[in-house]
């Protein structure tokens, strides 16, 4: 095989991600930000570096991490859009339960639009509002949908991998960090289990 042969499957391969770790925020109010994320969405704030020379905030859950940053100025950050628009670029959360959500919003007086997406007698349900700063947030049901790659030499689609416990920290116990680790790992893992198991059924 050539040197330009090899090239091109190096660049066609998978590279060594994992996951998605985090997303960011500049805010307009650190504090009012991280209260509407702990309130509203469940997450929990945990310590960040200490070496930051700015105000901030990182919040944790589900297995993704919301990290808050304090802008210079409020021209920093955009304007509450005056409608929710489904098409603004937004983060998404996979839901068990819609109408909880929707009841939860209500109770705090929050607006949220809905949509309901259909694919070969397949339904999904999305609910869309805004954050303080006006980041779209969706709440959905997407695992309905079994993930297809288009291409069958696309790069296979990557599992999340579970931690040993045992082996990463030996025969002491697993610490609470860990165990929140391994959980949403866990949850992870079975959701995409049911992924592929939805792409063997589609397949036959």
């Amino acid at each position: 095989m050539g040197v330009l042969q090899e090239q091109n499957v190096e660049s066609n391969s998978a590279l060594p991600l994992l996951s998605l770790n985090h997303v960011s925020y500049l805010c307009k109010s650190v504090a009012e930000s991280a209260k509407f994320y702990q309130e509203v969405l469940g997450f929990v704030l945990i310590r960040r570096p200490s070496s930051f020379q700015f105000e901030g905030a990182w919040l944790f859950n589900y297995g993704i991490g919301i990290h808050l940053l304090q802008c210079n100025s409020i021209n920093d950050v955009q304007q509450m859009p005056t409608r929710i628009n489904p098409k603004d670029n937004h983060i998404s959360f996979q839901c068990t339960d819609i109408e909880l959500v929707k009841k939860r919003l209500r109770e705090m007086g929050m607006k949220y639009e809905t949509a309901l997406v259909e694919e070969g007698g397949v339904f999904v349900d999305q609910l869309f509002f805004h954050d303080p700063d006006g980041y779209m947030i969706e709440i959905c049901n997407c695992e309905n949908i079994p993930v297809i790659p288009l291409s069958a030499s696309a790069c296979p689609i990557k599992k999340p991998q579970l931690i040993d416990a045992k082996e990463s920290i030996g025969n002491q116990q697993p610490s609470l960090a860990g165990t929140k680790t391994l959980n949403a790992a866990e949850m992870e893992t079975r959701m995409m289990d049911g992924l592929f198991a939805n792409m063997i059924d589609i397949a036959m």
